[in-house]
């Protein structure tokens, strides 16, 4: 019998792992991921775990004299001043955690602090301590990251590539048989509805409806939307779904839309391991990954409409402002192509 639903399985998973980190932290997490249960995901309760692991490892060892963490009381966090978090921001620039060497940027820096001041506002909000040293704490400067995505040439390339195998080794080339049609599948649709890699790998086969050229996908926080795509990638899609059923080897209980050769839900890794792969025989200085071909997408969209708003509403942002921020190089491009169109005075001469 297929499982249950991907999102529920993953879901699961993150709940088991969340069970276990919290079972290694300071006893009071366990209230706080309780307190936020109904406001976040599995998933941003998984990251907040992480981040609260490093921390609180962090607080132990140079703050508390080695208490042990489970140990760590409510009294030791109020104890915790706003100096002792800067610290450990500039820790996280280069520091050892079970053996191994990790490094943040300022992103990471920003996202951790973000954790650990939602944690100390939840618990001064319960007038469960005192003083609220994190939200004392500056917030890391973020600089812009250049978008890097695809040129329309390069899309070309890349599916070109994955059709045909053009540039691959001879190992790549073996596999490249028995996956070309569902790679090729993925690349278009990856490029035809700018869908998110978590997205395209929890469809399932009655997901998708040729009769409107549409599938359901289920967002971030689990609201399910319906997108719309081309003929190219319902050609695309109709093809990889019909070699699909050809399969001898097809489970039959599986509803899973794209498999791996193991005849499983294909995987994330997998699939940014294909994008990897034929990016880097197309775009050999473009780091691409599925992410960047969703930006590709998004800057195709914006051209064709220069609507932000309708760009953001394909894209499942909630906030316009990420899609501004994502596609303002795109908004100056379109400026800087309009300069010269409103002539002050007539060329010829009286």
């Amino acid at each position: 019998m297929e499982e249950k639903n991907f999102y529920q399985s993953r879901n699961i998973k993150n709940l088991e792992k969340i069970e276990k980190l919290i079972s290694d932290l300071p006893h009071f997490v366990a209230e706080y991921f309780l307190g936020i249960e109904n406001q976040t995901s599995t998933l941003t309760r998984l990251n907040y775990a992480y981040d609260l692991r490093i921390f609180f490892h962090y607080i132990s060892a140079r703050c508390l004299k080695n208490k042990n963490v489970q140990e760590i009381t409510l009294q030791d966090l109020e104890k915790i001043t706003s100096t002792d978090i800067e610290r450990f921001l500039s820790y996280l620039s280069a520091y050892e955690f079970n053996g191994t060497v990790e490094t943040c940027n300022e992103r990471a820096k920003a996202r951790k602090l973000s954790t650990i001041r939602a944690m100390f506002k939840y618990f001064f909000r319960k007038d469960k301590i005192s003083v609220d040293n994190a939200a004392k704490v500056a917030m890391p400067k973020l600089h812009d990251k250049e978008i890097i995505r695809l040129e329309v040439n390069e899309i070309v390339d890349l599916l070109n590539c994955a059709e045909n195998g053009l540039g691959m080794t001879g190992q790549q080339r073996a596999y490249h048989n028995k996956t070309k049609i569902r790679d090729v599948a993925i690349l278009t649709l990856f490029l035809g509805t700018g869908i998110r890699i978590s997205e395209l790998v929890g469809l399932n086969n009655n997901d998708i409806d040729f009769t409107t050229n549409s599938f359901k996908v289920t967002r971030k926080g689990g609201n399910q939307t319906i997108l719309y795509f081309s003929d190219e990638v319902a050609e695309a899609l109709a093809r990889y779904i019909a070699y699909k059923e050809e399969e001898k080897d097809l489970p039959q209980d599986k509803n899973a839309l794209f498999l791996s050769l193991q005849m499983k839900r294909i995987s994330i890794r997998a699939v940014e391991n294909l994008v990897q792969k034929y990016s880097k025989i197309v775009t050999p200085l473009k780091k691409i990954s599925p992410h960047k071909l969703r930006s590709t997408y998004g800057t195709q969209l914006y051209r064709e409409t220069q609507d932000i708003y309708v760009v953001a509403d394909v894209l499942g942002h909630k906030d316009v402002n990420t899609t501004k921020k994502h596609y303002a190089a795109i908004s100056e491009d379109i400026r800087r192509s309009v300069a010269g169109k409103v002539k002050l005075r007539d060329d010829h001469k009286d």
